[in-house]
């Protein structure tokens, strides 16, 4: 078992590093070349770096994902992919994706887009509070001991 992240711009890599360490987990950061960085990480941290391009570090981290696997993305569409390779996929902000839940937000995401390509503008995320950080931190760590645990 391994965390892989989809580490352009995601705002939690320090605290997914931290946590799998704590589990001895082996961390991949999933980052496009125009992401590049010197940044030197511990022992069980890889990066893997992709051309930039659209989607290509999500199938990127389909490829390299295996069941039980956990996935850190704020994707959607990476997210329903995962589910269906038996991953677990957690959002940034810290819920946890559940294949119940993932075709309505897929439908929101579509409708969203659609909205924009008509010229409406719609709000982008806002800044990511600590409280949130914190909660990513609490449910990754549920999902690093249950799958332990298996």
């Amino acid at each position: 078992m391994k965390i892989i992240v989809d580490a352009d711009a995601c705002p939690v890599v320090d605290h997914t590093i931290a946590v799998a360490k704590l589990y001895e987990i082996k961390v991949l950061l999933v980052k496009s070349y125009s992401h590049f960085s010197l940044v030197e990480y511990p022992d069980h941290v890889e990066v893997s770096y992709v051309d930039p391009g659209h989607d290509a570090a999500d199938y990127k981290i389909v490829g390299l994902s295996s069941a039980n696997d956990i996935i850190v993305t704020q994707d959607y569409g990476l997210a329903a992919l995962a589910l269906e390779k038996g991953c677990q996929v957690i959002h940034h902000v810290g819920f946890i994706y559940s294949k119940d839940k993932i075709d309505q937000m897929l439908e929101d995401r579509h409708f969203s887009a659609q909205a924009r390509k008509a010229g409406l503008r719609t709000k982008g995320p806002k800044k990511l509070k600590a409280e949130q950080k914190e909660h990513f931190a609490k449910n990754l760590r549920k999902l690093c001991e249950a799958s332990k645990q298996d």
